[in-house]
């Protein structure tokens, strides 16, 4: 069956940032694809807005060549292309201040009555200004919305002030803090394989599931973000937002609906039961690294040390390995392993459920090792779903045994693109739909979970381990796991 392609109402998106790499790399050819499946309609409009001083023509230039960039070549077409640049608006103006406001202003005062999204595709410190000044400017509609990107905040206290300025400006309900993570199809139907099959629900919990492995995994380096990436390491840019929320939608109670408070409500639940990892624990229970030279994907690489922008007194992450746990009834005794990094051997993002063994096994000790179920769901790259069942060896020689997987490849089931992460989450901001996007508390509840273990690594004072690119981290994030009696899962796809 086909989709159906429901079009959104008429809106105008300000990109504040519009000129960035993100708006070019992600939010316009997002909104492009949209645009060519027809669910934006003819009254849509894009205005981009920064700080530089080009012409509208220049910017539809650049949106252009972004489009060529970013977008398959397969997709592009002259229609599409004409359609969507004809949406793109541009003005220069100071965000914080006062100059070149106007223009906007007279734009969108033609046009009260439609949706009007903010998108701030800018540092976190400029989100409470730009907020304050669409306020002063009278340009805060009852249909407005205001979306903001990760990072909010590096602390609690931080994210605390971020949440307090836009929320002295704009209803919560209005508020959309984006994690891409949650866009991608892979990790919603995380919740269609959850709570639309009755197969795994009776075995969702402690009794018949050993443990739990979360590994978003990267093959680049920091690129040219040095000076950025070192304020902030892979905890805060990683852990704190996707991976938390991978653990939350993997551990929450069903929901009553599939609706933005009945499902965050509970993904609040999962972040309130994580026990805490106190100063004094995070030796035991983390394992932060850093990469060193080596060779990914058969070529040399740099260390993270002789990145450009990095100061030689660093001591932050790249890697970062915990194990957590989940102290309610469904997951009492269940460890979550989680795990990320940068220059690993392969982009992987992963969860694997670990079943337990079976309790008594019939077969003589001469068979192969019965291995336990495993269920295998990776994100990305290859999406799709594995489940590991033992089997017999076709063949005379008895009862030879062996695991393979009932496969669900995505890519064959459906034969068809994967929307971006972001095309969905534009469309249910315009929409007004919240159910994919983090709510105030759930972000500084993650926080209050994470401050403690920053807080034992500074009280360490110890540099992170090494690892060379191209493998899977410090040999103690291997020991993490192993001292449990587990291993990590590192197979191929």
């Amino acid at each position: 069956m086909e989709p159906k392609i429901i079009p959104v109402q008429p809106f105008d998106m300000v990109i504040f940032g519009g000129t960035g790499d993100l708006a070019m790399r992600k939010i316009l050819p997002a909104l492009y694809y949209r645009d060519k499946d027809k669910q934006m309609p003819v009254e849509g409009r894009i205005i981009g807005i920064s700080r530089a001083k080009i012409t509208q023509e220049d910017y539809i230039a650049q949106a252009k060549a972004a489009l060529v960039e970013y977008v398959a070549a397969k997709d592009l077409d002259d229609d599409t292309e004409a359609r969507f640049l004809q949406r793109l608006h541009y003005f220069t103006l100071d965000a914080k201040g006062d100059n070149g406001w106007q223009p906007l202003i007279d734009l969108l005062a033609a046009r009260p009555q439609v949706v009007r999204a903010f998108y701030l595709s800018t540092p976190p410190k400029l989100f409470g200004p730009i907020c304050q000044n669409l306020a002063r400017k009278n340009l805060i509609t009852e249909s407005s919305r205001v979306v903001v990107e990760k990072p909010i905040g590096t602390s609690l206290a931080s994210a605390q002030k971020i949440n307090e300025e836009i929320g002295a400006v704009f209803q919560e309900n209005q508020i959309f803090r984006i994690d891409h993570y949650l866009g991608k199809e892979t990790v919603q139907n995380l919740m269609a394989l959850r709570f639309a099959n009755s197969l795994f629900e009776p075995l969702w919990n402690h009794q018949w599931i050993d443990h739990v492995q979360i590994s978003v995994a990267e093959a680049i380096g920091i690129g040219g973000r040095g000076e950025y990436y070192d304020s902030s390491g892979a905890l805060r840019d990683m852990v704190q937002n996707h991976i938390l929320q991978l653990l939350c939608i993997v551990a929450m109670e069903p929901p009553v609906v599939f609706g933005a408070d009945a499902v965050r409500d509970e993904k609040l639940k999962v972040l309130r039961a994580l026990r805490a990892i106190g100063p004094r624990e995070v030796r035991q229970k983390t394992v932060r690294g850093r990469y060193a030279s080596g060779a990914v994907d058969g070529k040399s690489v740099i260390g993270y040390m002789e990145e450009e922008g990095v100061p030689q007194d660093s001591i932050t992450e790249t890697f970062v390995a915990i194990k957590a746990e989940v102290d309610n009834w469904r997951w009492s005794g269940v460890p979550f392993y989680l795990r990320t990094g940068k220059r690993m051997p392969e982009r992987r993002s992963e969860i694997v459920i670990q079943f337990k063994e079976t309790p008594h096994l019939i077969f003589p000790k001469n068979v192969n090792q019965v291995r336990s179920n495993r269920l295998a769901i990776r994100l990305q790259p290859k999406e799709g779903i594995r489940l590991y069942l033992m089997t017999k060896v076709p063949g005379p020689g008895g009862m030879r045994m062996r695991q393979v997987p009932l496969n669900l490849s995505f890519a064959e089931a459906f034969q068809d693109r994967f929307p971006l992460g972001y095309e969905r989450l534009l469309m249910d901001v315009l929409r007004g739909n919240a159910t994919l996007f983090m709510r105030r508390d759930e972000v500084e509840t993650a926080w209050s979970w994470c401050e403690p273990i920053l807080q034992g690594w500074a009280e360490m004072s110890e540099k992170p381990q090494s690892y060379n690119a191209g493998t899977w981290g410090p040999t103690s994030s291997i020991a993490l796991v192993e001292r449990d009696n587990r291993t990590w899962y590192e197979e191929g796809y």
